[in-house]
Parts: C-alpha cells; sequence; structure tokens
C-alpha cells in the first residue's frame, strides 16, 4: 500500500503532504495517498524530497486536465539509487493510454536531466 511504514505525515505549503521514512519519500495531496495510475523509473541516488517535487510538478503540467486527478509521488531507496512511482489517484473515468503517458514523461531525457540537477545532492 502506498505511505505504508511512514508514520509521520507532515503539512507543506500549498496543502501538500509529505511523509519520510528510512524506506523513502512519499509527497501526496490526500492522505492516505492512492495509484489509481502509475509508472515507475529508476534513478541514481539524488534528494528524494527535490526530486519528488519536480516530478509532482511536471506530471501535473502533463495531465492537469484530467478530471479529478490528484498527485502522487513514491520514492522507495534501493541499494542502486531510488525507485520512483508517479501517478496518483483519479476521482472518475480513468483514460486509455494515460499510465503509457505518464511512463513517457519518466523516461523523457530533457526532464530527467532537469530533474536530476536540481536534486543532486551536494559536495
Amino acid at each position: 500500500m502506498v505511505g505504508e511504514g511512514f508514520d509521520r505525515v507532515t503539512r507543506l505549503k500549498g496543502g501538500w503532504l509529505e511523509a519520510r521514512s528510512d524506506a523513502g519519500y512519499v509527497l501526496a495531496r490526500h492522505w492516505p495517498p492512492r495509484f489509481d495510475v502509475q509508472a515507475t523509473s529508476e534513478f541514481e541516488n539524488l534528494r528524494a524530497s527535490r526530486l519528488a517535487r519536480q516530478v509532482r510538478q511536471d506530471l501535473w503540467r502533463a495531465v492537469q486536465n484530467l478530471r479529478g486527478f490528484s498527485p502522487v509521488v513514491q520514492i522507495l531507496f534501493t541499494t542502486g539509487g531510488l525507485a520512483v512511482t508517479a501517478g496518483g489517484r483519479v476521482d472518475g473515468r480513468i483514460p486509455h493510454g494515460i499510465e503509457s503517458q505518464i511512463q513517457a514523461l519518466l523516461d523523457d531525457p530533457a526532464r530527467r536531466a532537469r530533474w536530476k540537477t536540481w536534486a543532486r545532492r551536494g559536495k
């Protein structure tokens, strides 16, 4: 279940919610978060909160016309880096191909380069 194992949920500016644990990070608009649609991608070790915010912003821009959509980004820490799941809750009809659209967003080389620059860990 999304958000499972996250004991402390913090409210951010703008009504967003974040949860952190040793296992990962979740950024969502509603709690508990839910994935009605989702796509996953791997990243190297980056700052999870910064990466999640960038992914969430681009995800929202890409599917903002999807009625009843509420973005969720979950990042799990892996031995090789990060496993990022992006998608969210949809209150209503889920259009065909939306998961492919989210996957294309996560796999876009230009976006990935921008996200990595923004979320790179300091030296």
